[in-house]
Order: C-alpha cells, then structure tokens, then sequence
C-alpha cells in the first residue's frame, strides 16, 4: 500500500471506536477506502484483491500517523497483519503496535521502494522477516536490510508478552525482592 501520510483515522475510522474488546477491528480495517456506501467492496483497494495477501503489510512513509487511538494497531492485528514495514512510523503507533504483537519494521526509503517494486511486478512477492536478527530480507533477490527495536519490546515479541505478562514473568523475583525491603 504505497500511500504516504496513512492516519490512524484512515486506518479505522473514528465512527468504530465504540468497541473496548479488541475483537472485530479488523472487520473495519481502512473501512472507507475498502468499502462504497453501500457497502460493497472496492475492486481497485489493495486488500480487496486477491492476488495480495500475507501477514506482512508495507505501507508509505509516515504510517500511523494522526490521533494516538490504540484501535488502529487493533484493527491492523484483528485483519490478520503481524508486521507493517514503512520507512517512518508515528511514535504512538509504532508503540501501540508492539504492545499488541504487530511488528513495525522501519526501513530505508530506498528499500521500501524497492518492496514496491518487487511487488508491482510481481504480487507473490514474499518478505521474510527475522526478529531475533532484526533483519528483513527480499526473497527474490536476497536484498536484506537491518532495521531497529527496543530490546525490550524485542523480547516481549519474541516471548507473545505484553506489558503485564512481562511483569507476571518476573513474579517470583519480584516477590523475592519485595520480601527483602523492610517495612
């Protein structure tokens, strides 16, 4: 989706935002560029064709960016996506992301121009991304780029942990700790 500047209000429209499970975002998922009034799908929108499919979503620069609602990263998991490269994401996005289990991987201009390429030629175009080496890699020709994560998101990804679950990992040191403070 090489479309610049996508915000999360694109990304799930403000008129969704009731919800407070995480469960159905998907289902709304750029609801107005994928979607007529009527509700029939647009033929010519990325995820309506067939053709395109995967748990990789590349995006324009600047994804994410707009209002900090965590619906988007919400919608973005709930369809199916677990990474979104770009070569820029908004902060709060890239955050919200990582908490849930989507990995942003934010490249180089060049190498997301060169994703587009691949894919504009040739639809089953598949990206491998390795989390534990950080890097991302163009099957087809082999070009492969680095790309940056906190260590401690890193290891929340790797592990399937959220904030909580990284504290209830620690539970028996925490308690040990605690239990050598005076009162």
């Amino acid at each position: 989706m090489p479309i610049e500047n996508v915000d999360t209000d694109q990304i799930i429209p403000a008129r969704f935002l009731k919800a407070v499970e995480r469960k159905g975002f998907g289902d709304n998922l750029f609801r107005d560029w994928r979607y007529n009034t009527d509700g029939t799908p647009k033929p010519d929108f990325v995820l309506n064709n067939p053709i395109y499919s995967g748990k990789i979503l590349a995006g324009g620069k600047n994804f994410g960016c707009g209002s900090s609602r965590e619906h988007a990263a919400w919608s973005v998991y709930d369809y199916g996506f677990r990474c979104v490269v770009s070569s820029f994401f908004a902060d709060i996005f890239q955050n919200n992301c990582m908490n849930i289990g989507v990995l942003p991987v934010q490249v180089s201009p060049e190498f997301l121009d060169h994703i587009f390429t691949e894919v504009e030629k040739d639809p089953a175009t598949q990206l491998e991304v390795n989390l534990p080496n950080q890097k991302i890699t163009m099957i087809s020709s082999g070009l492969q780029e680095s790309f940056h994560i906190n260590s401690y998101k890193k290891n929340n990804l790797l592990n399937g942990f959220d904030d909580i679950d990284y504290l209830m990992s620690m539970k028996n040191e925490i308690e040990t700790f605690a239990q050598s403070r005076p009162f």
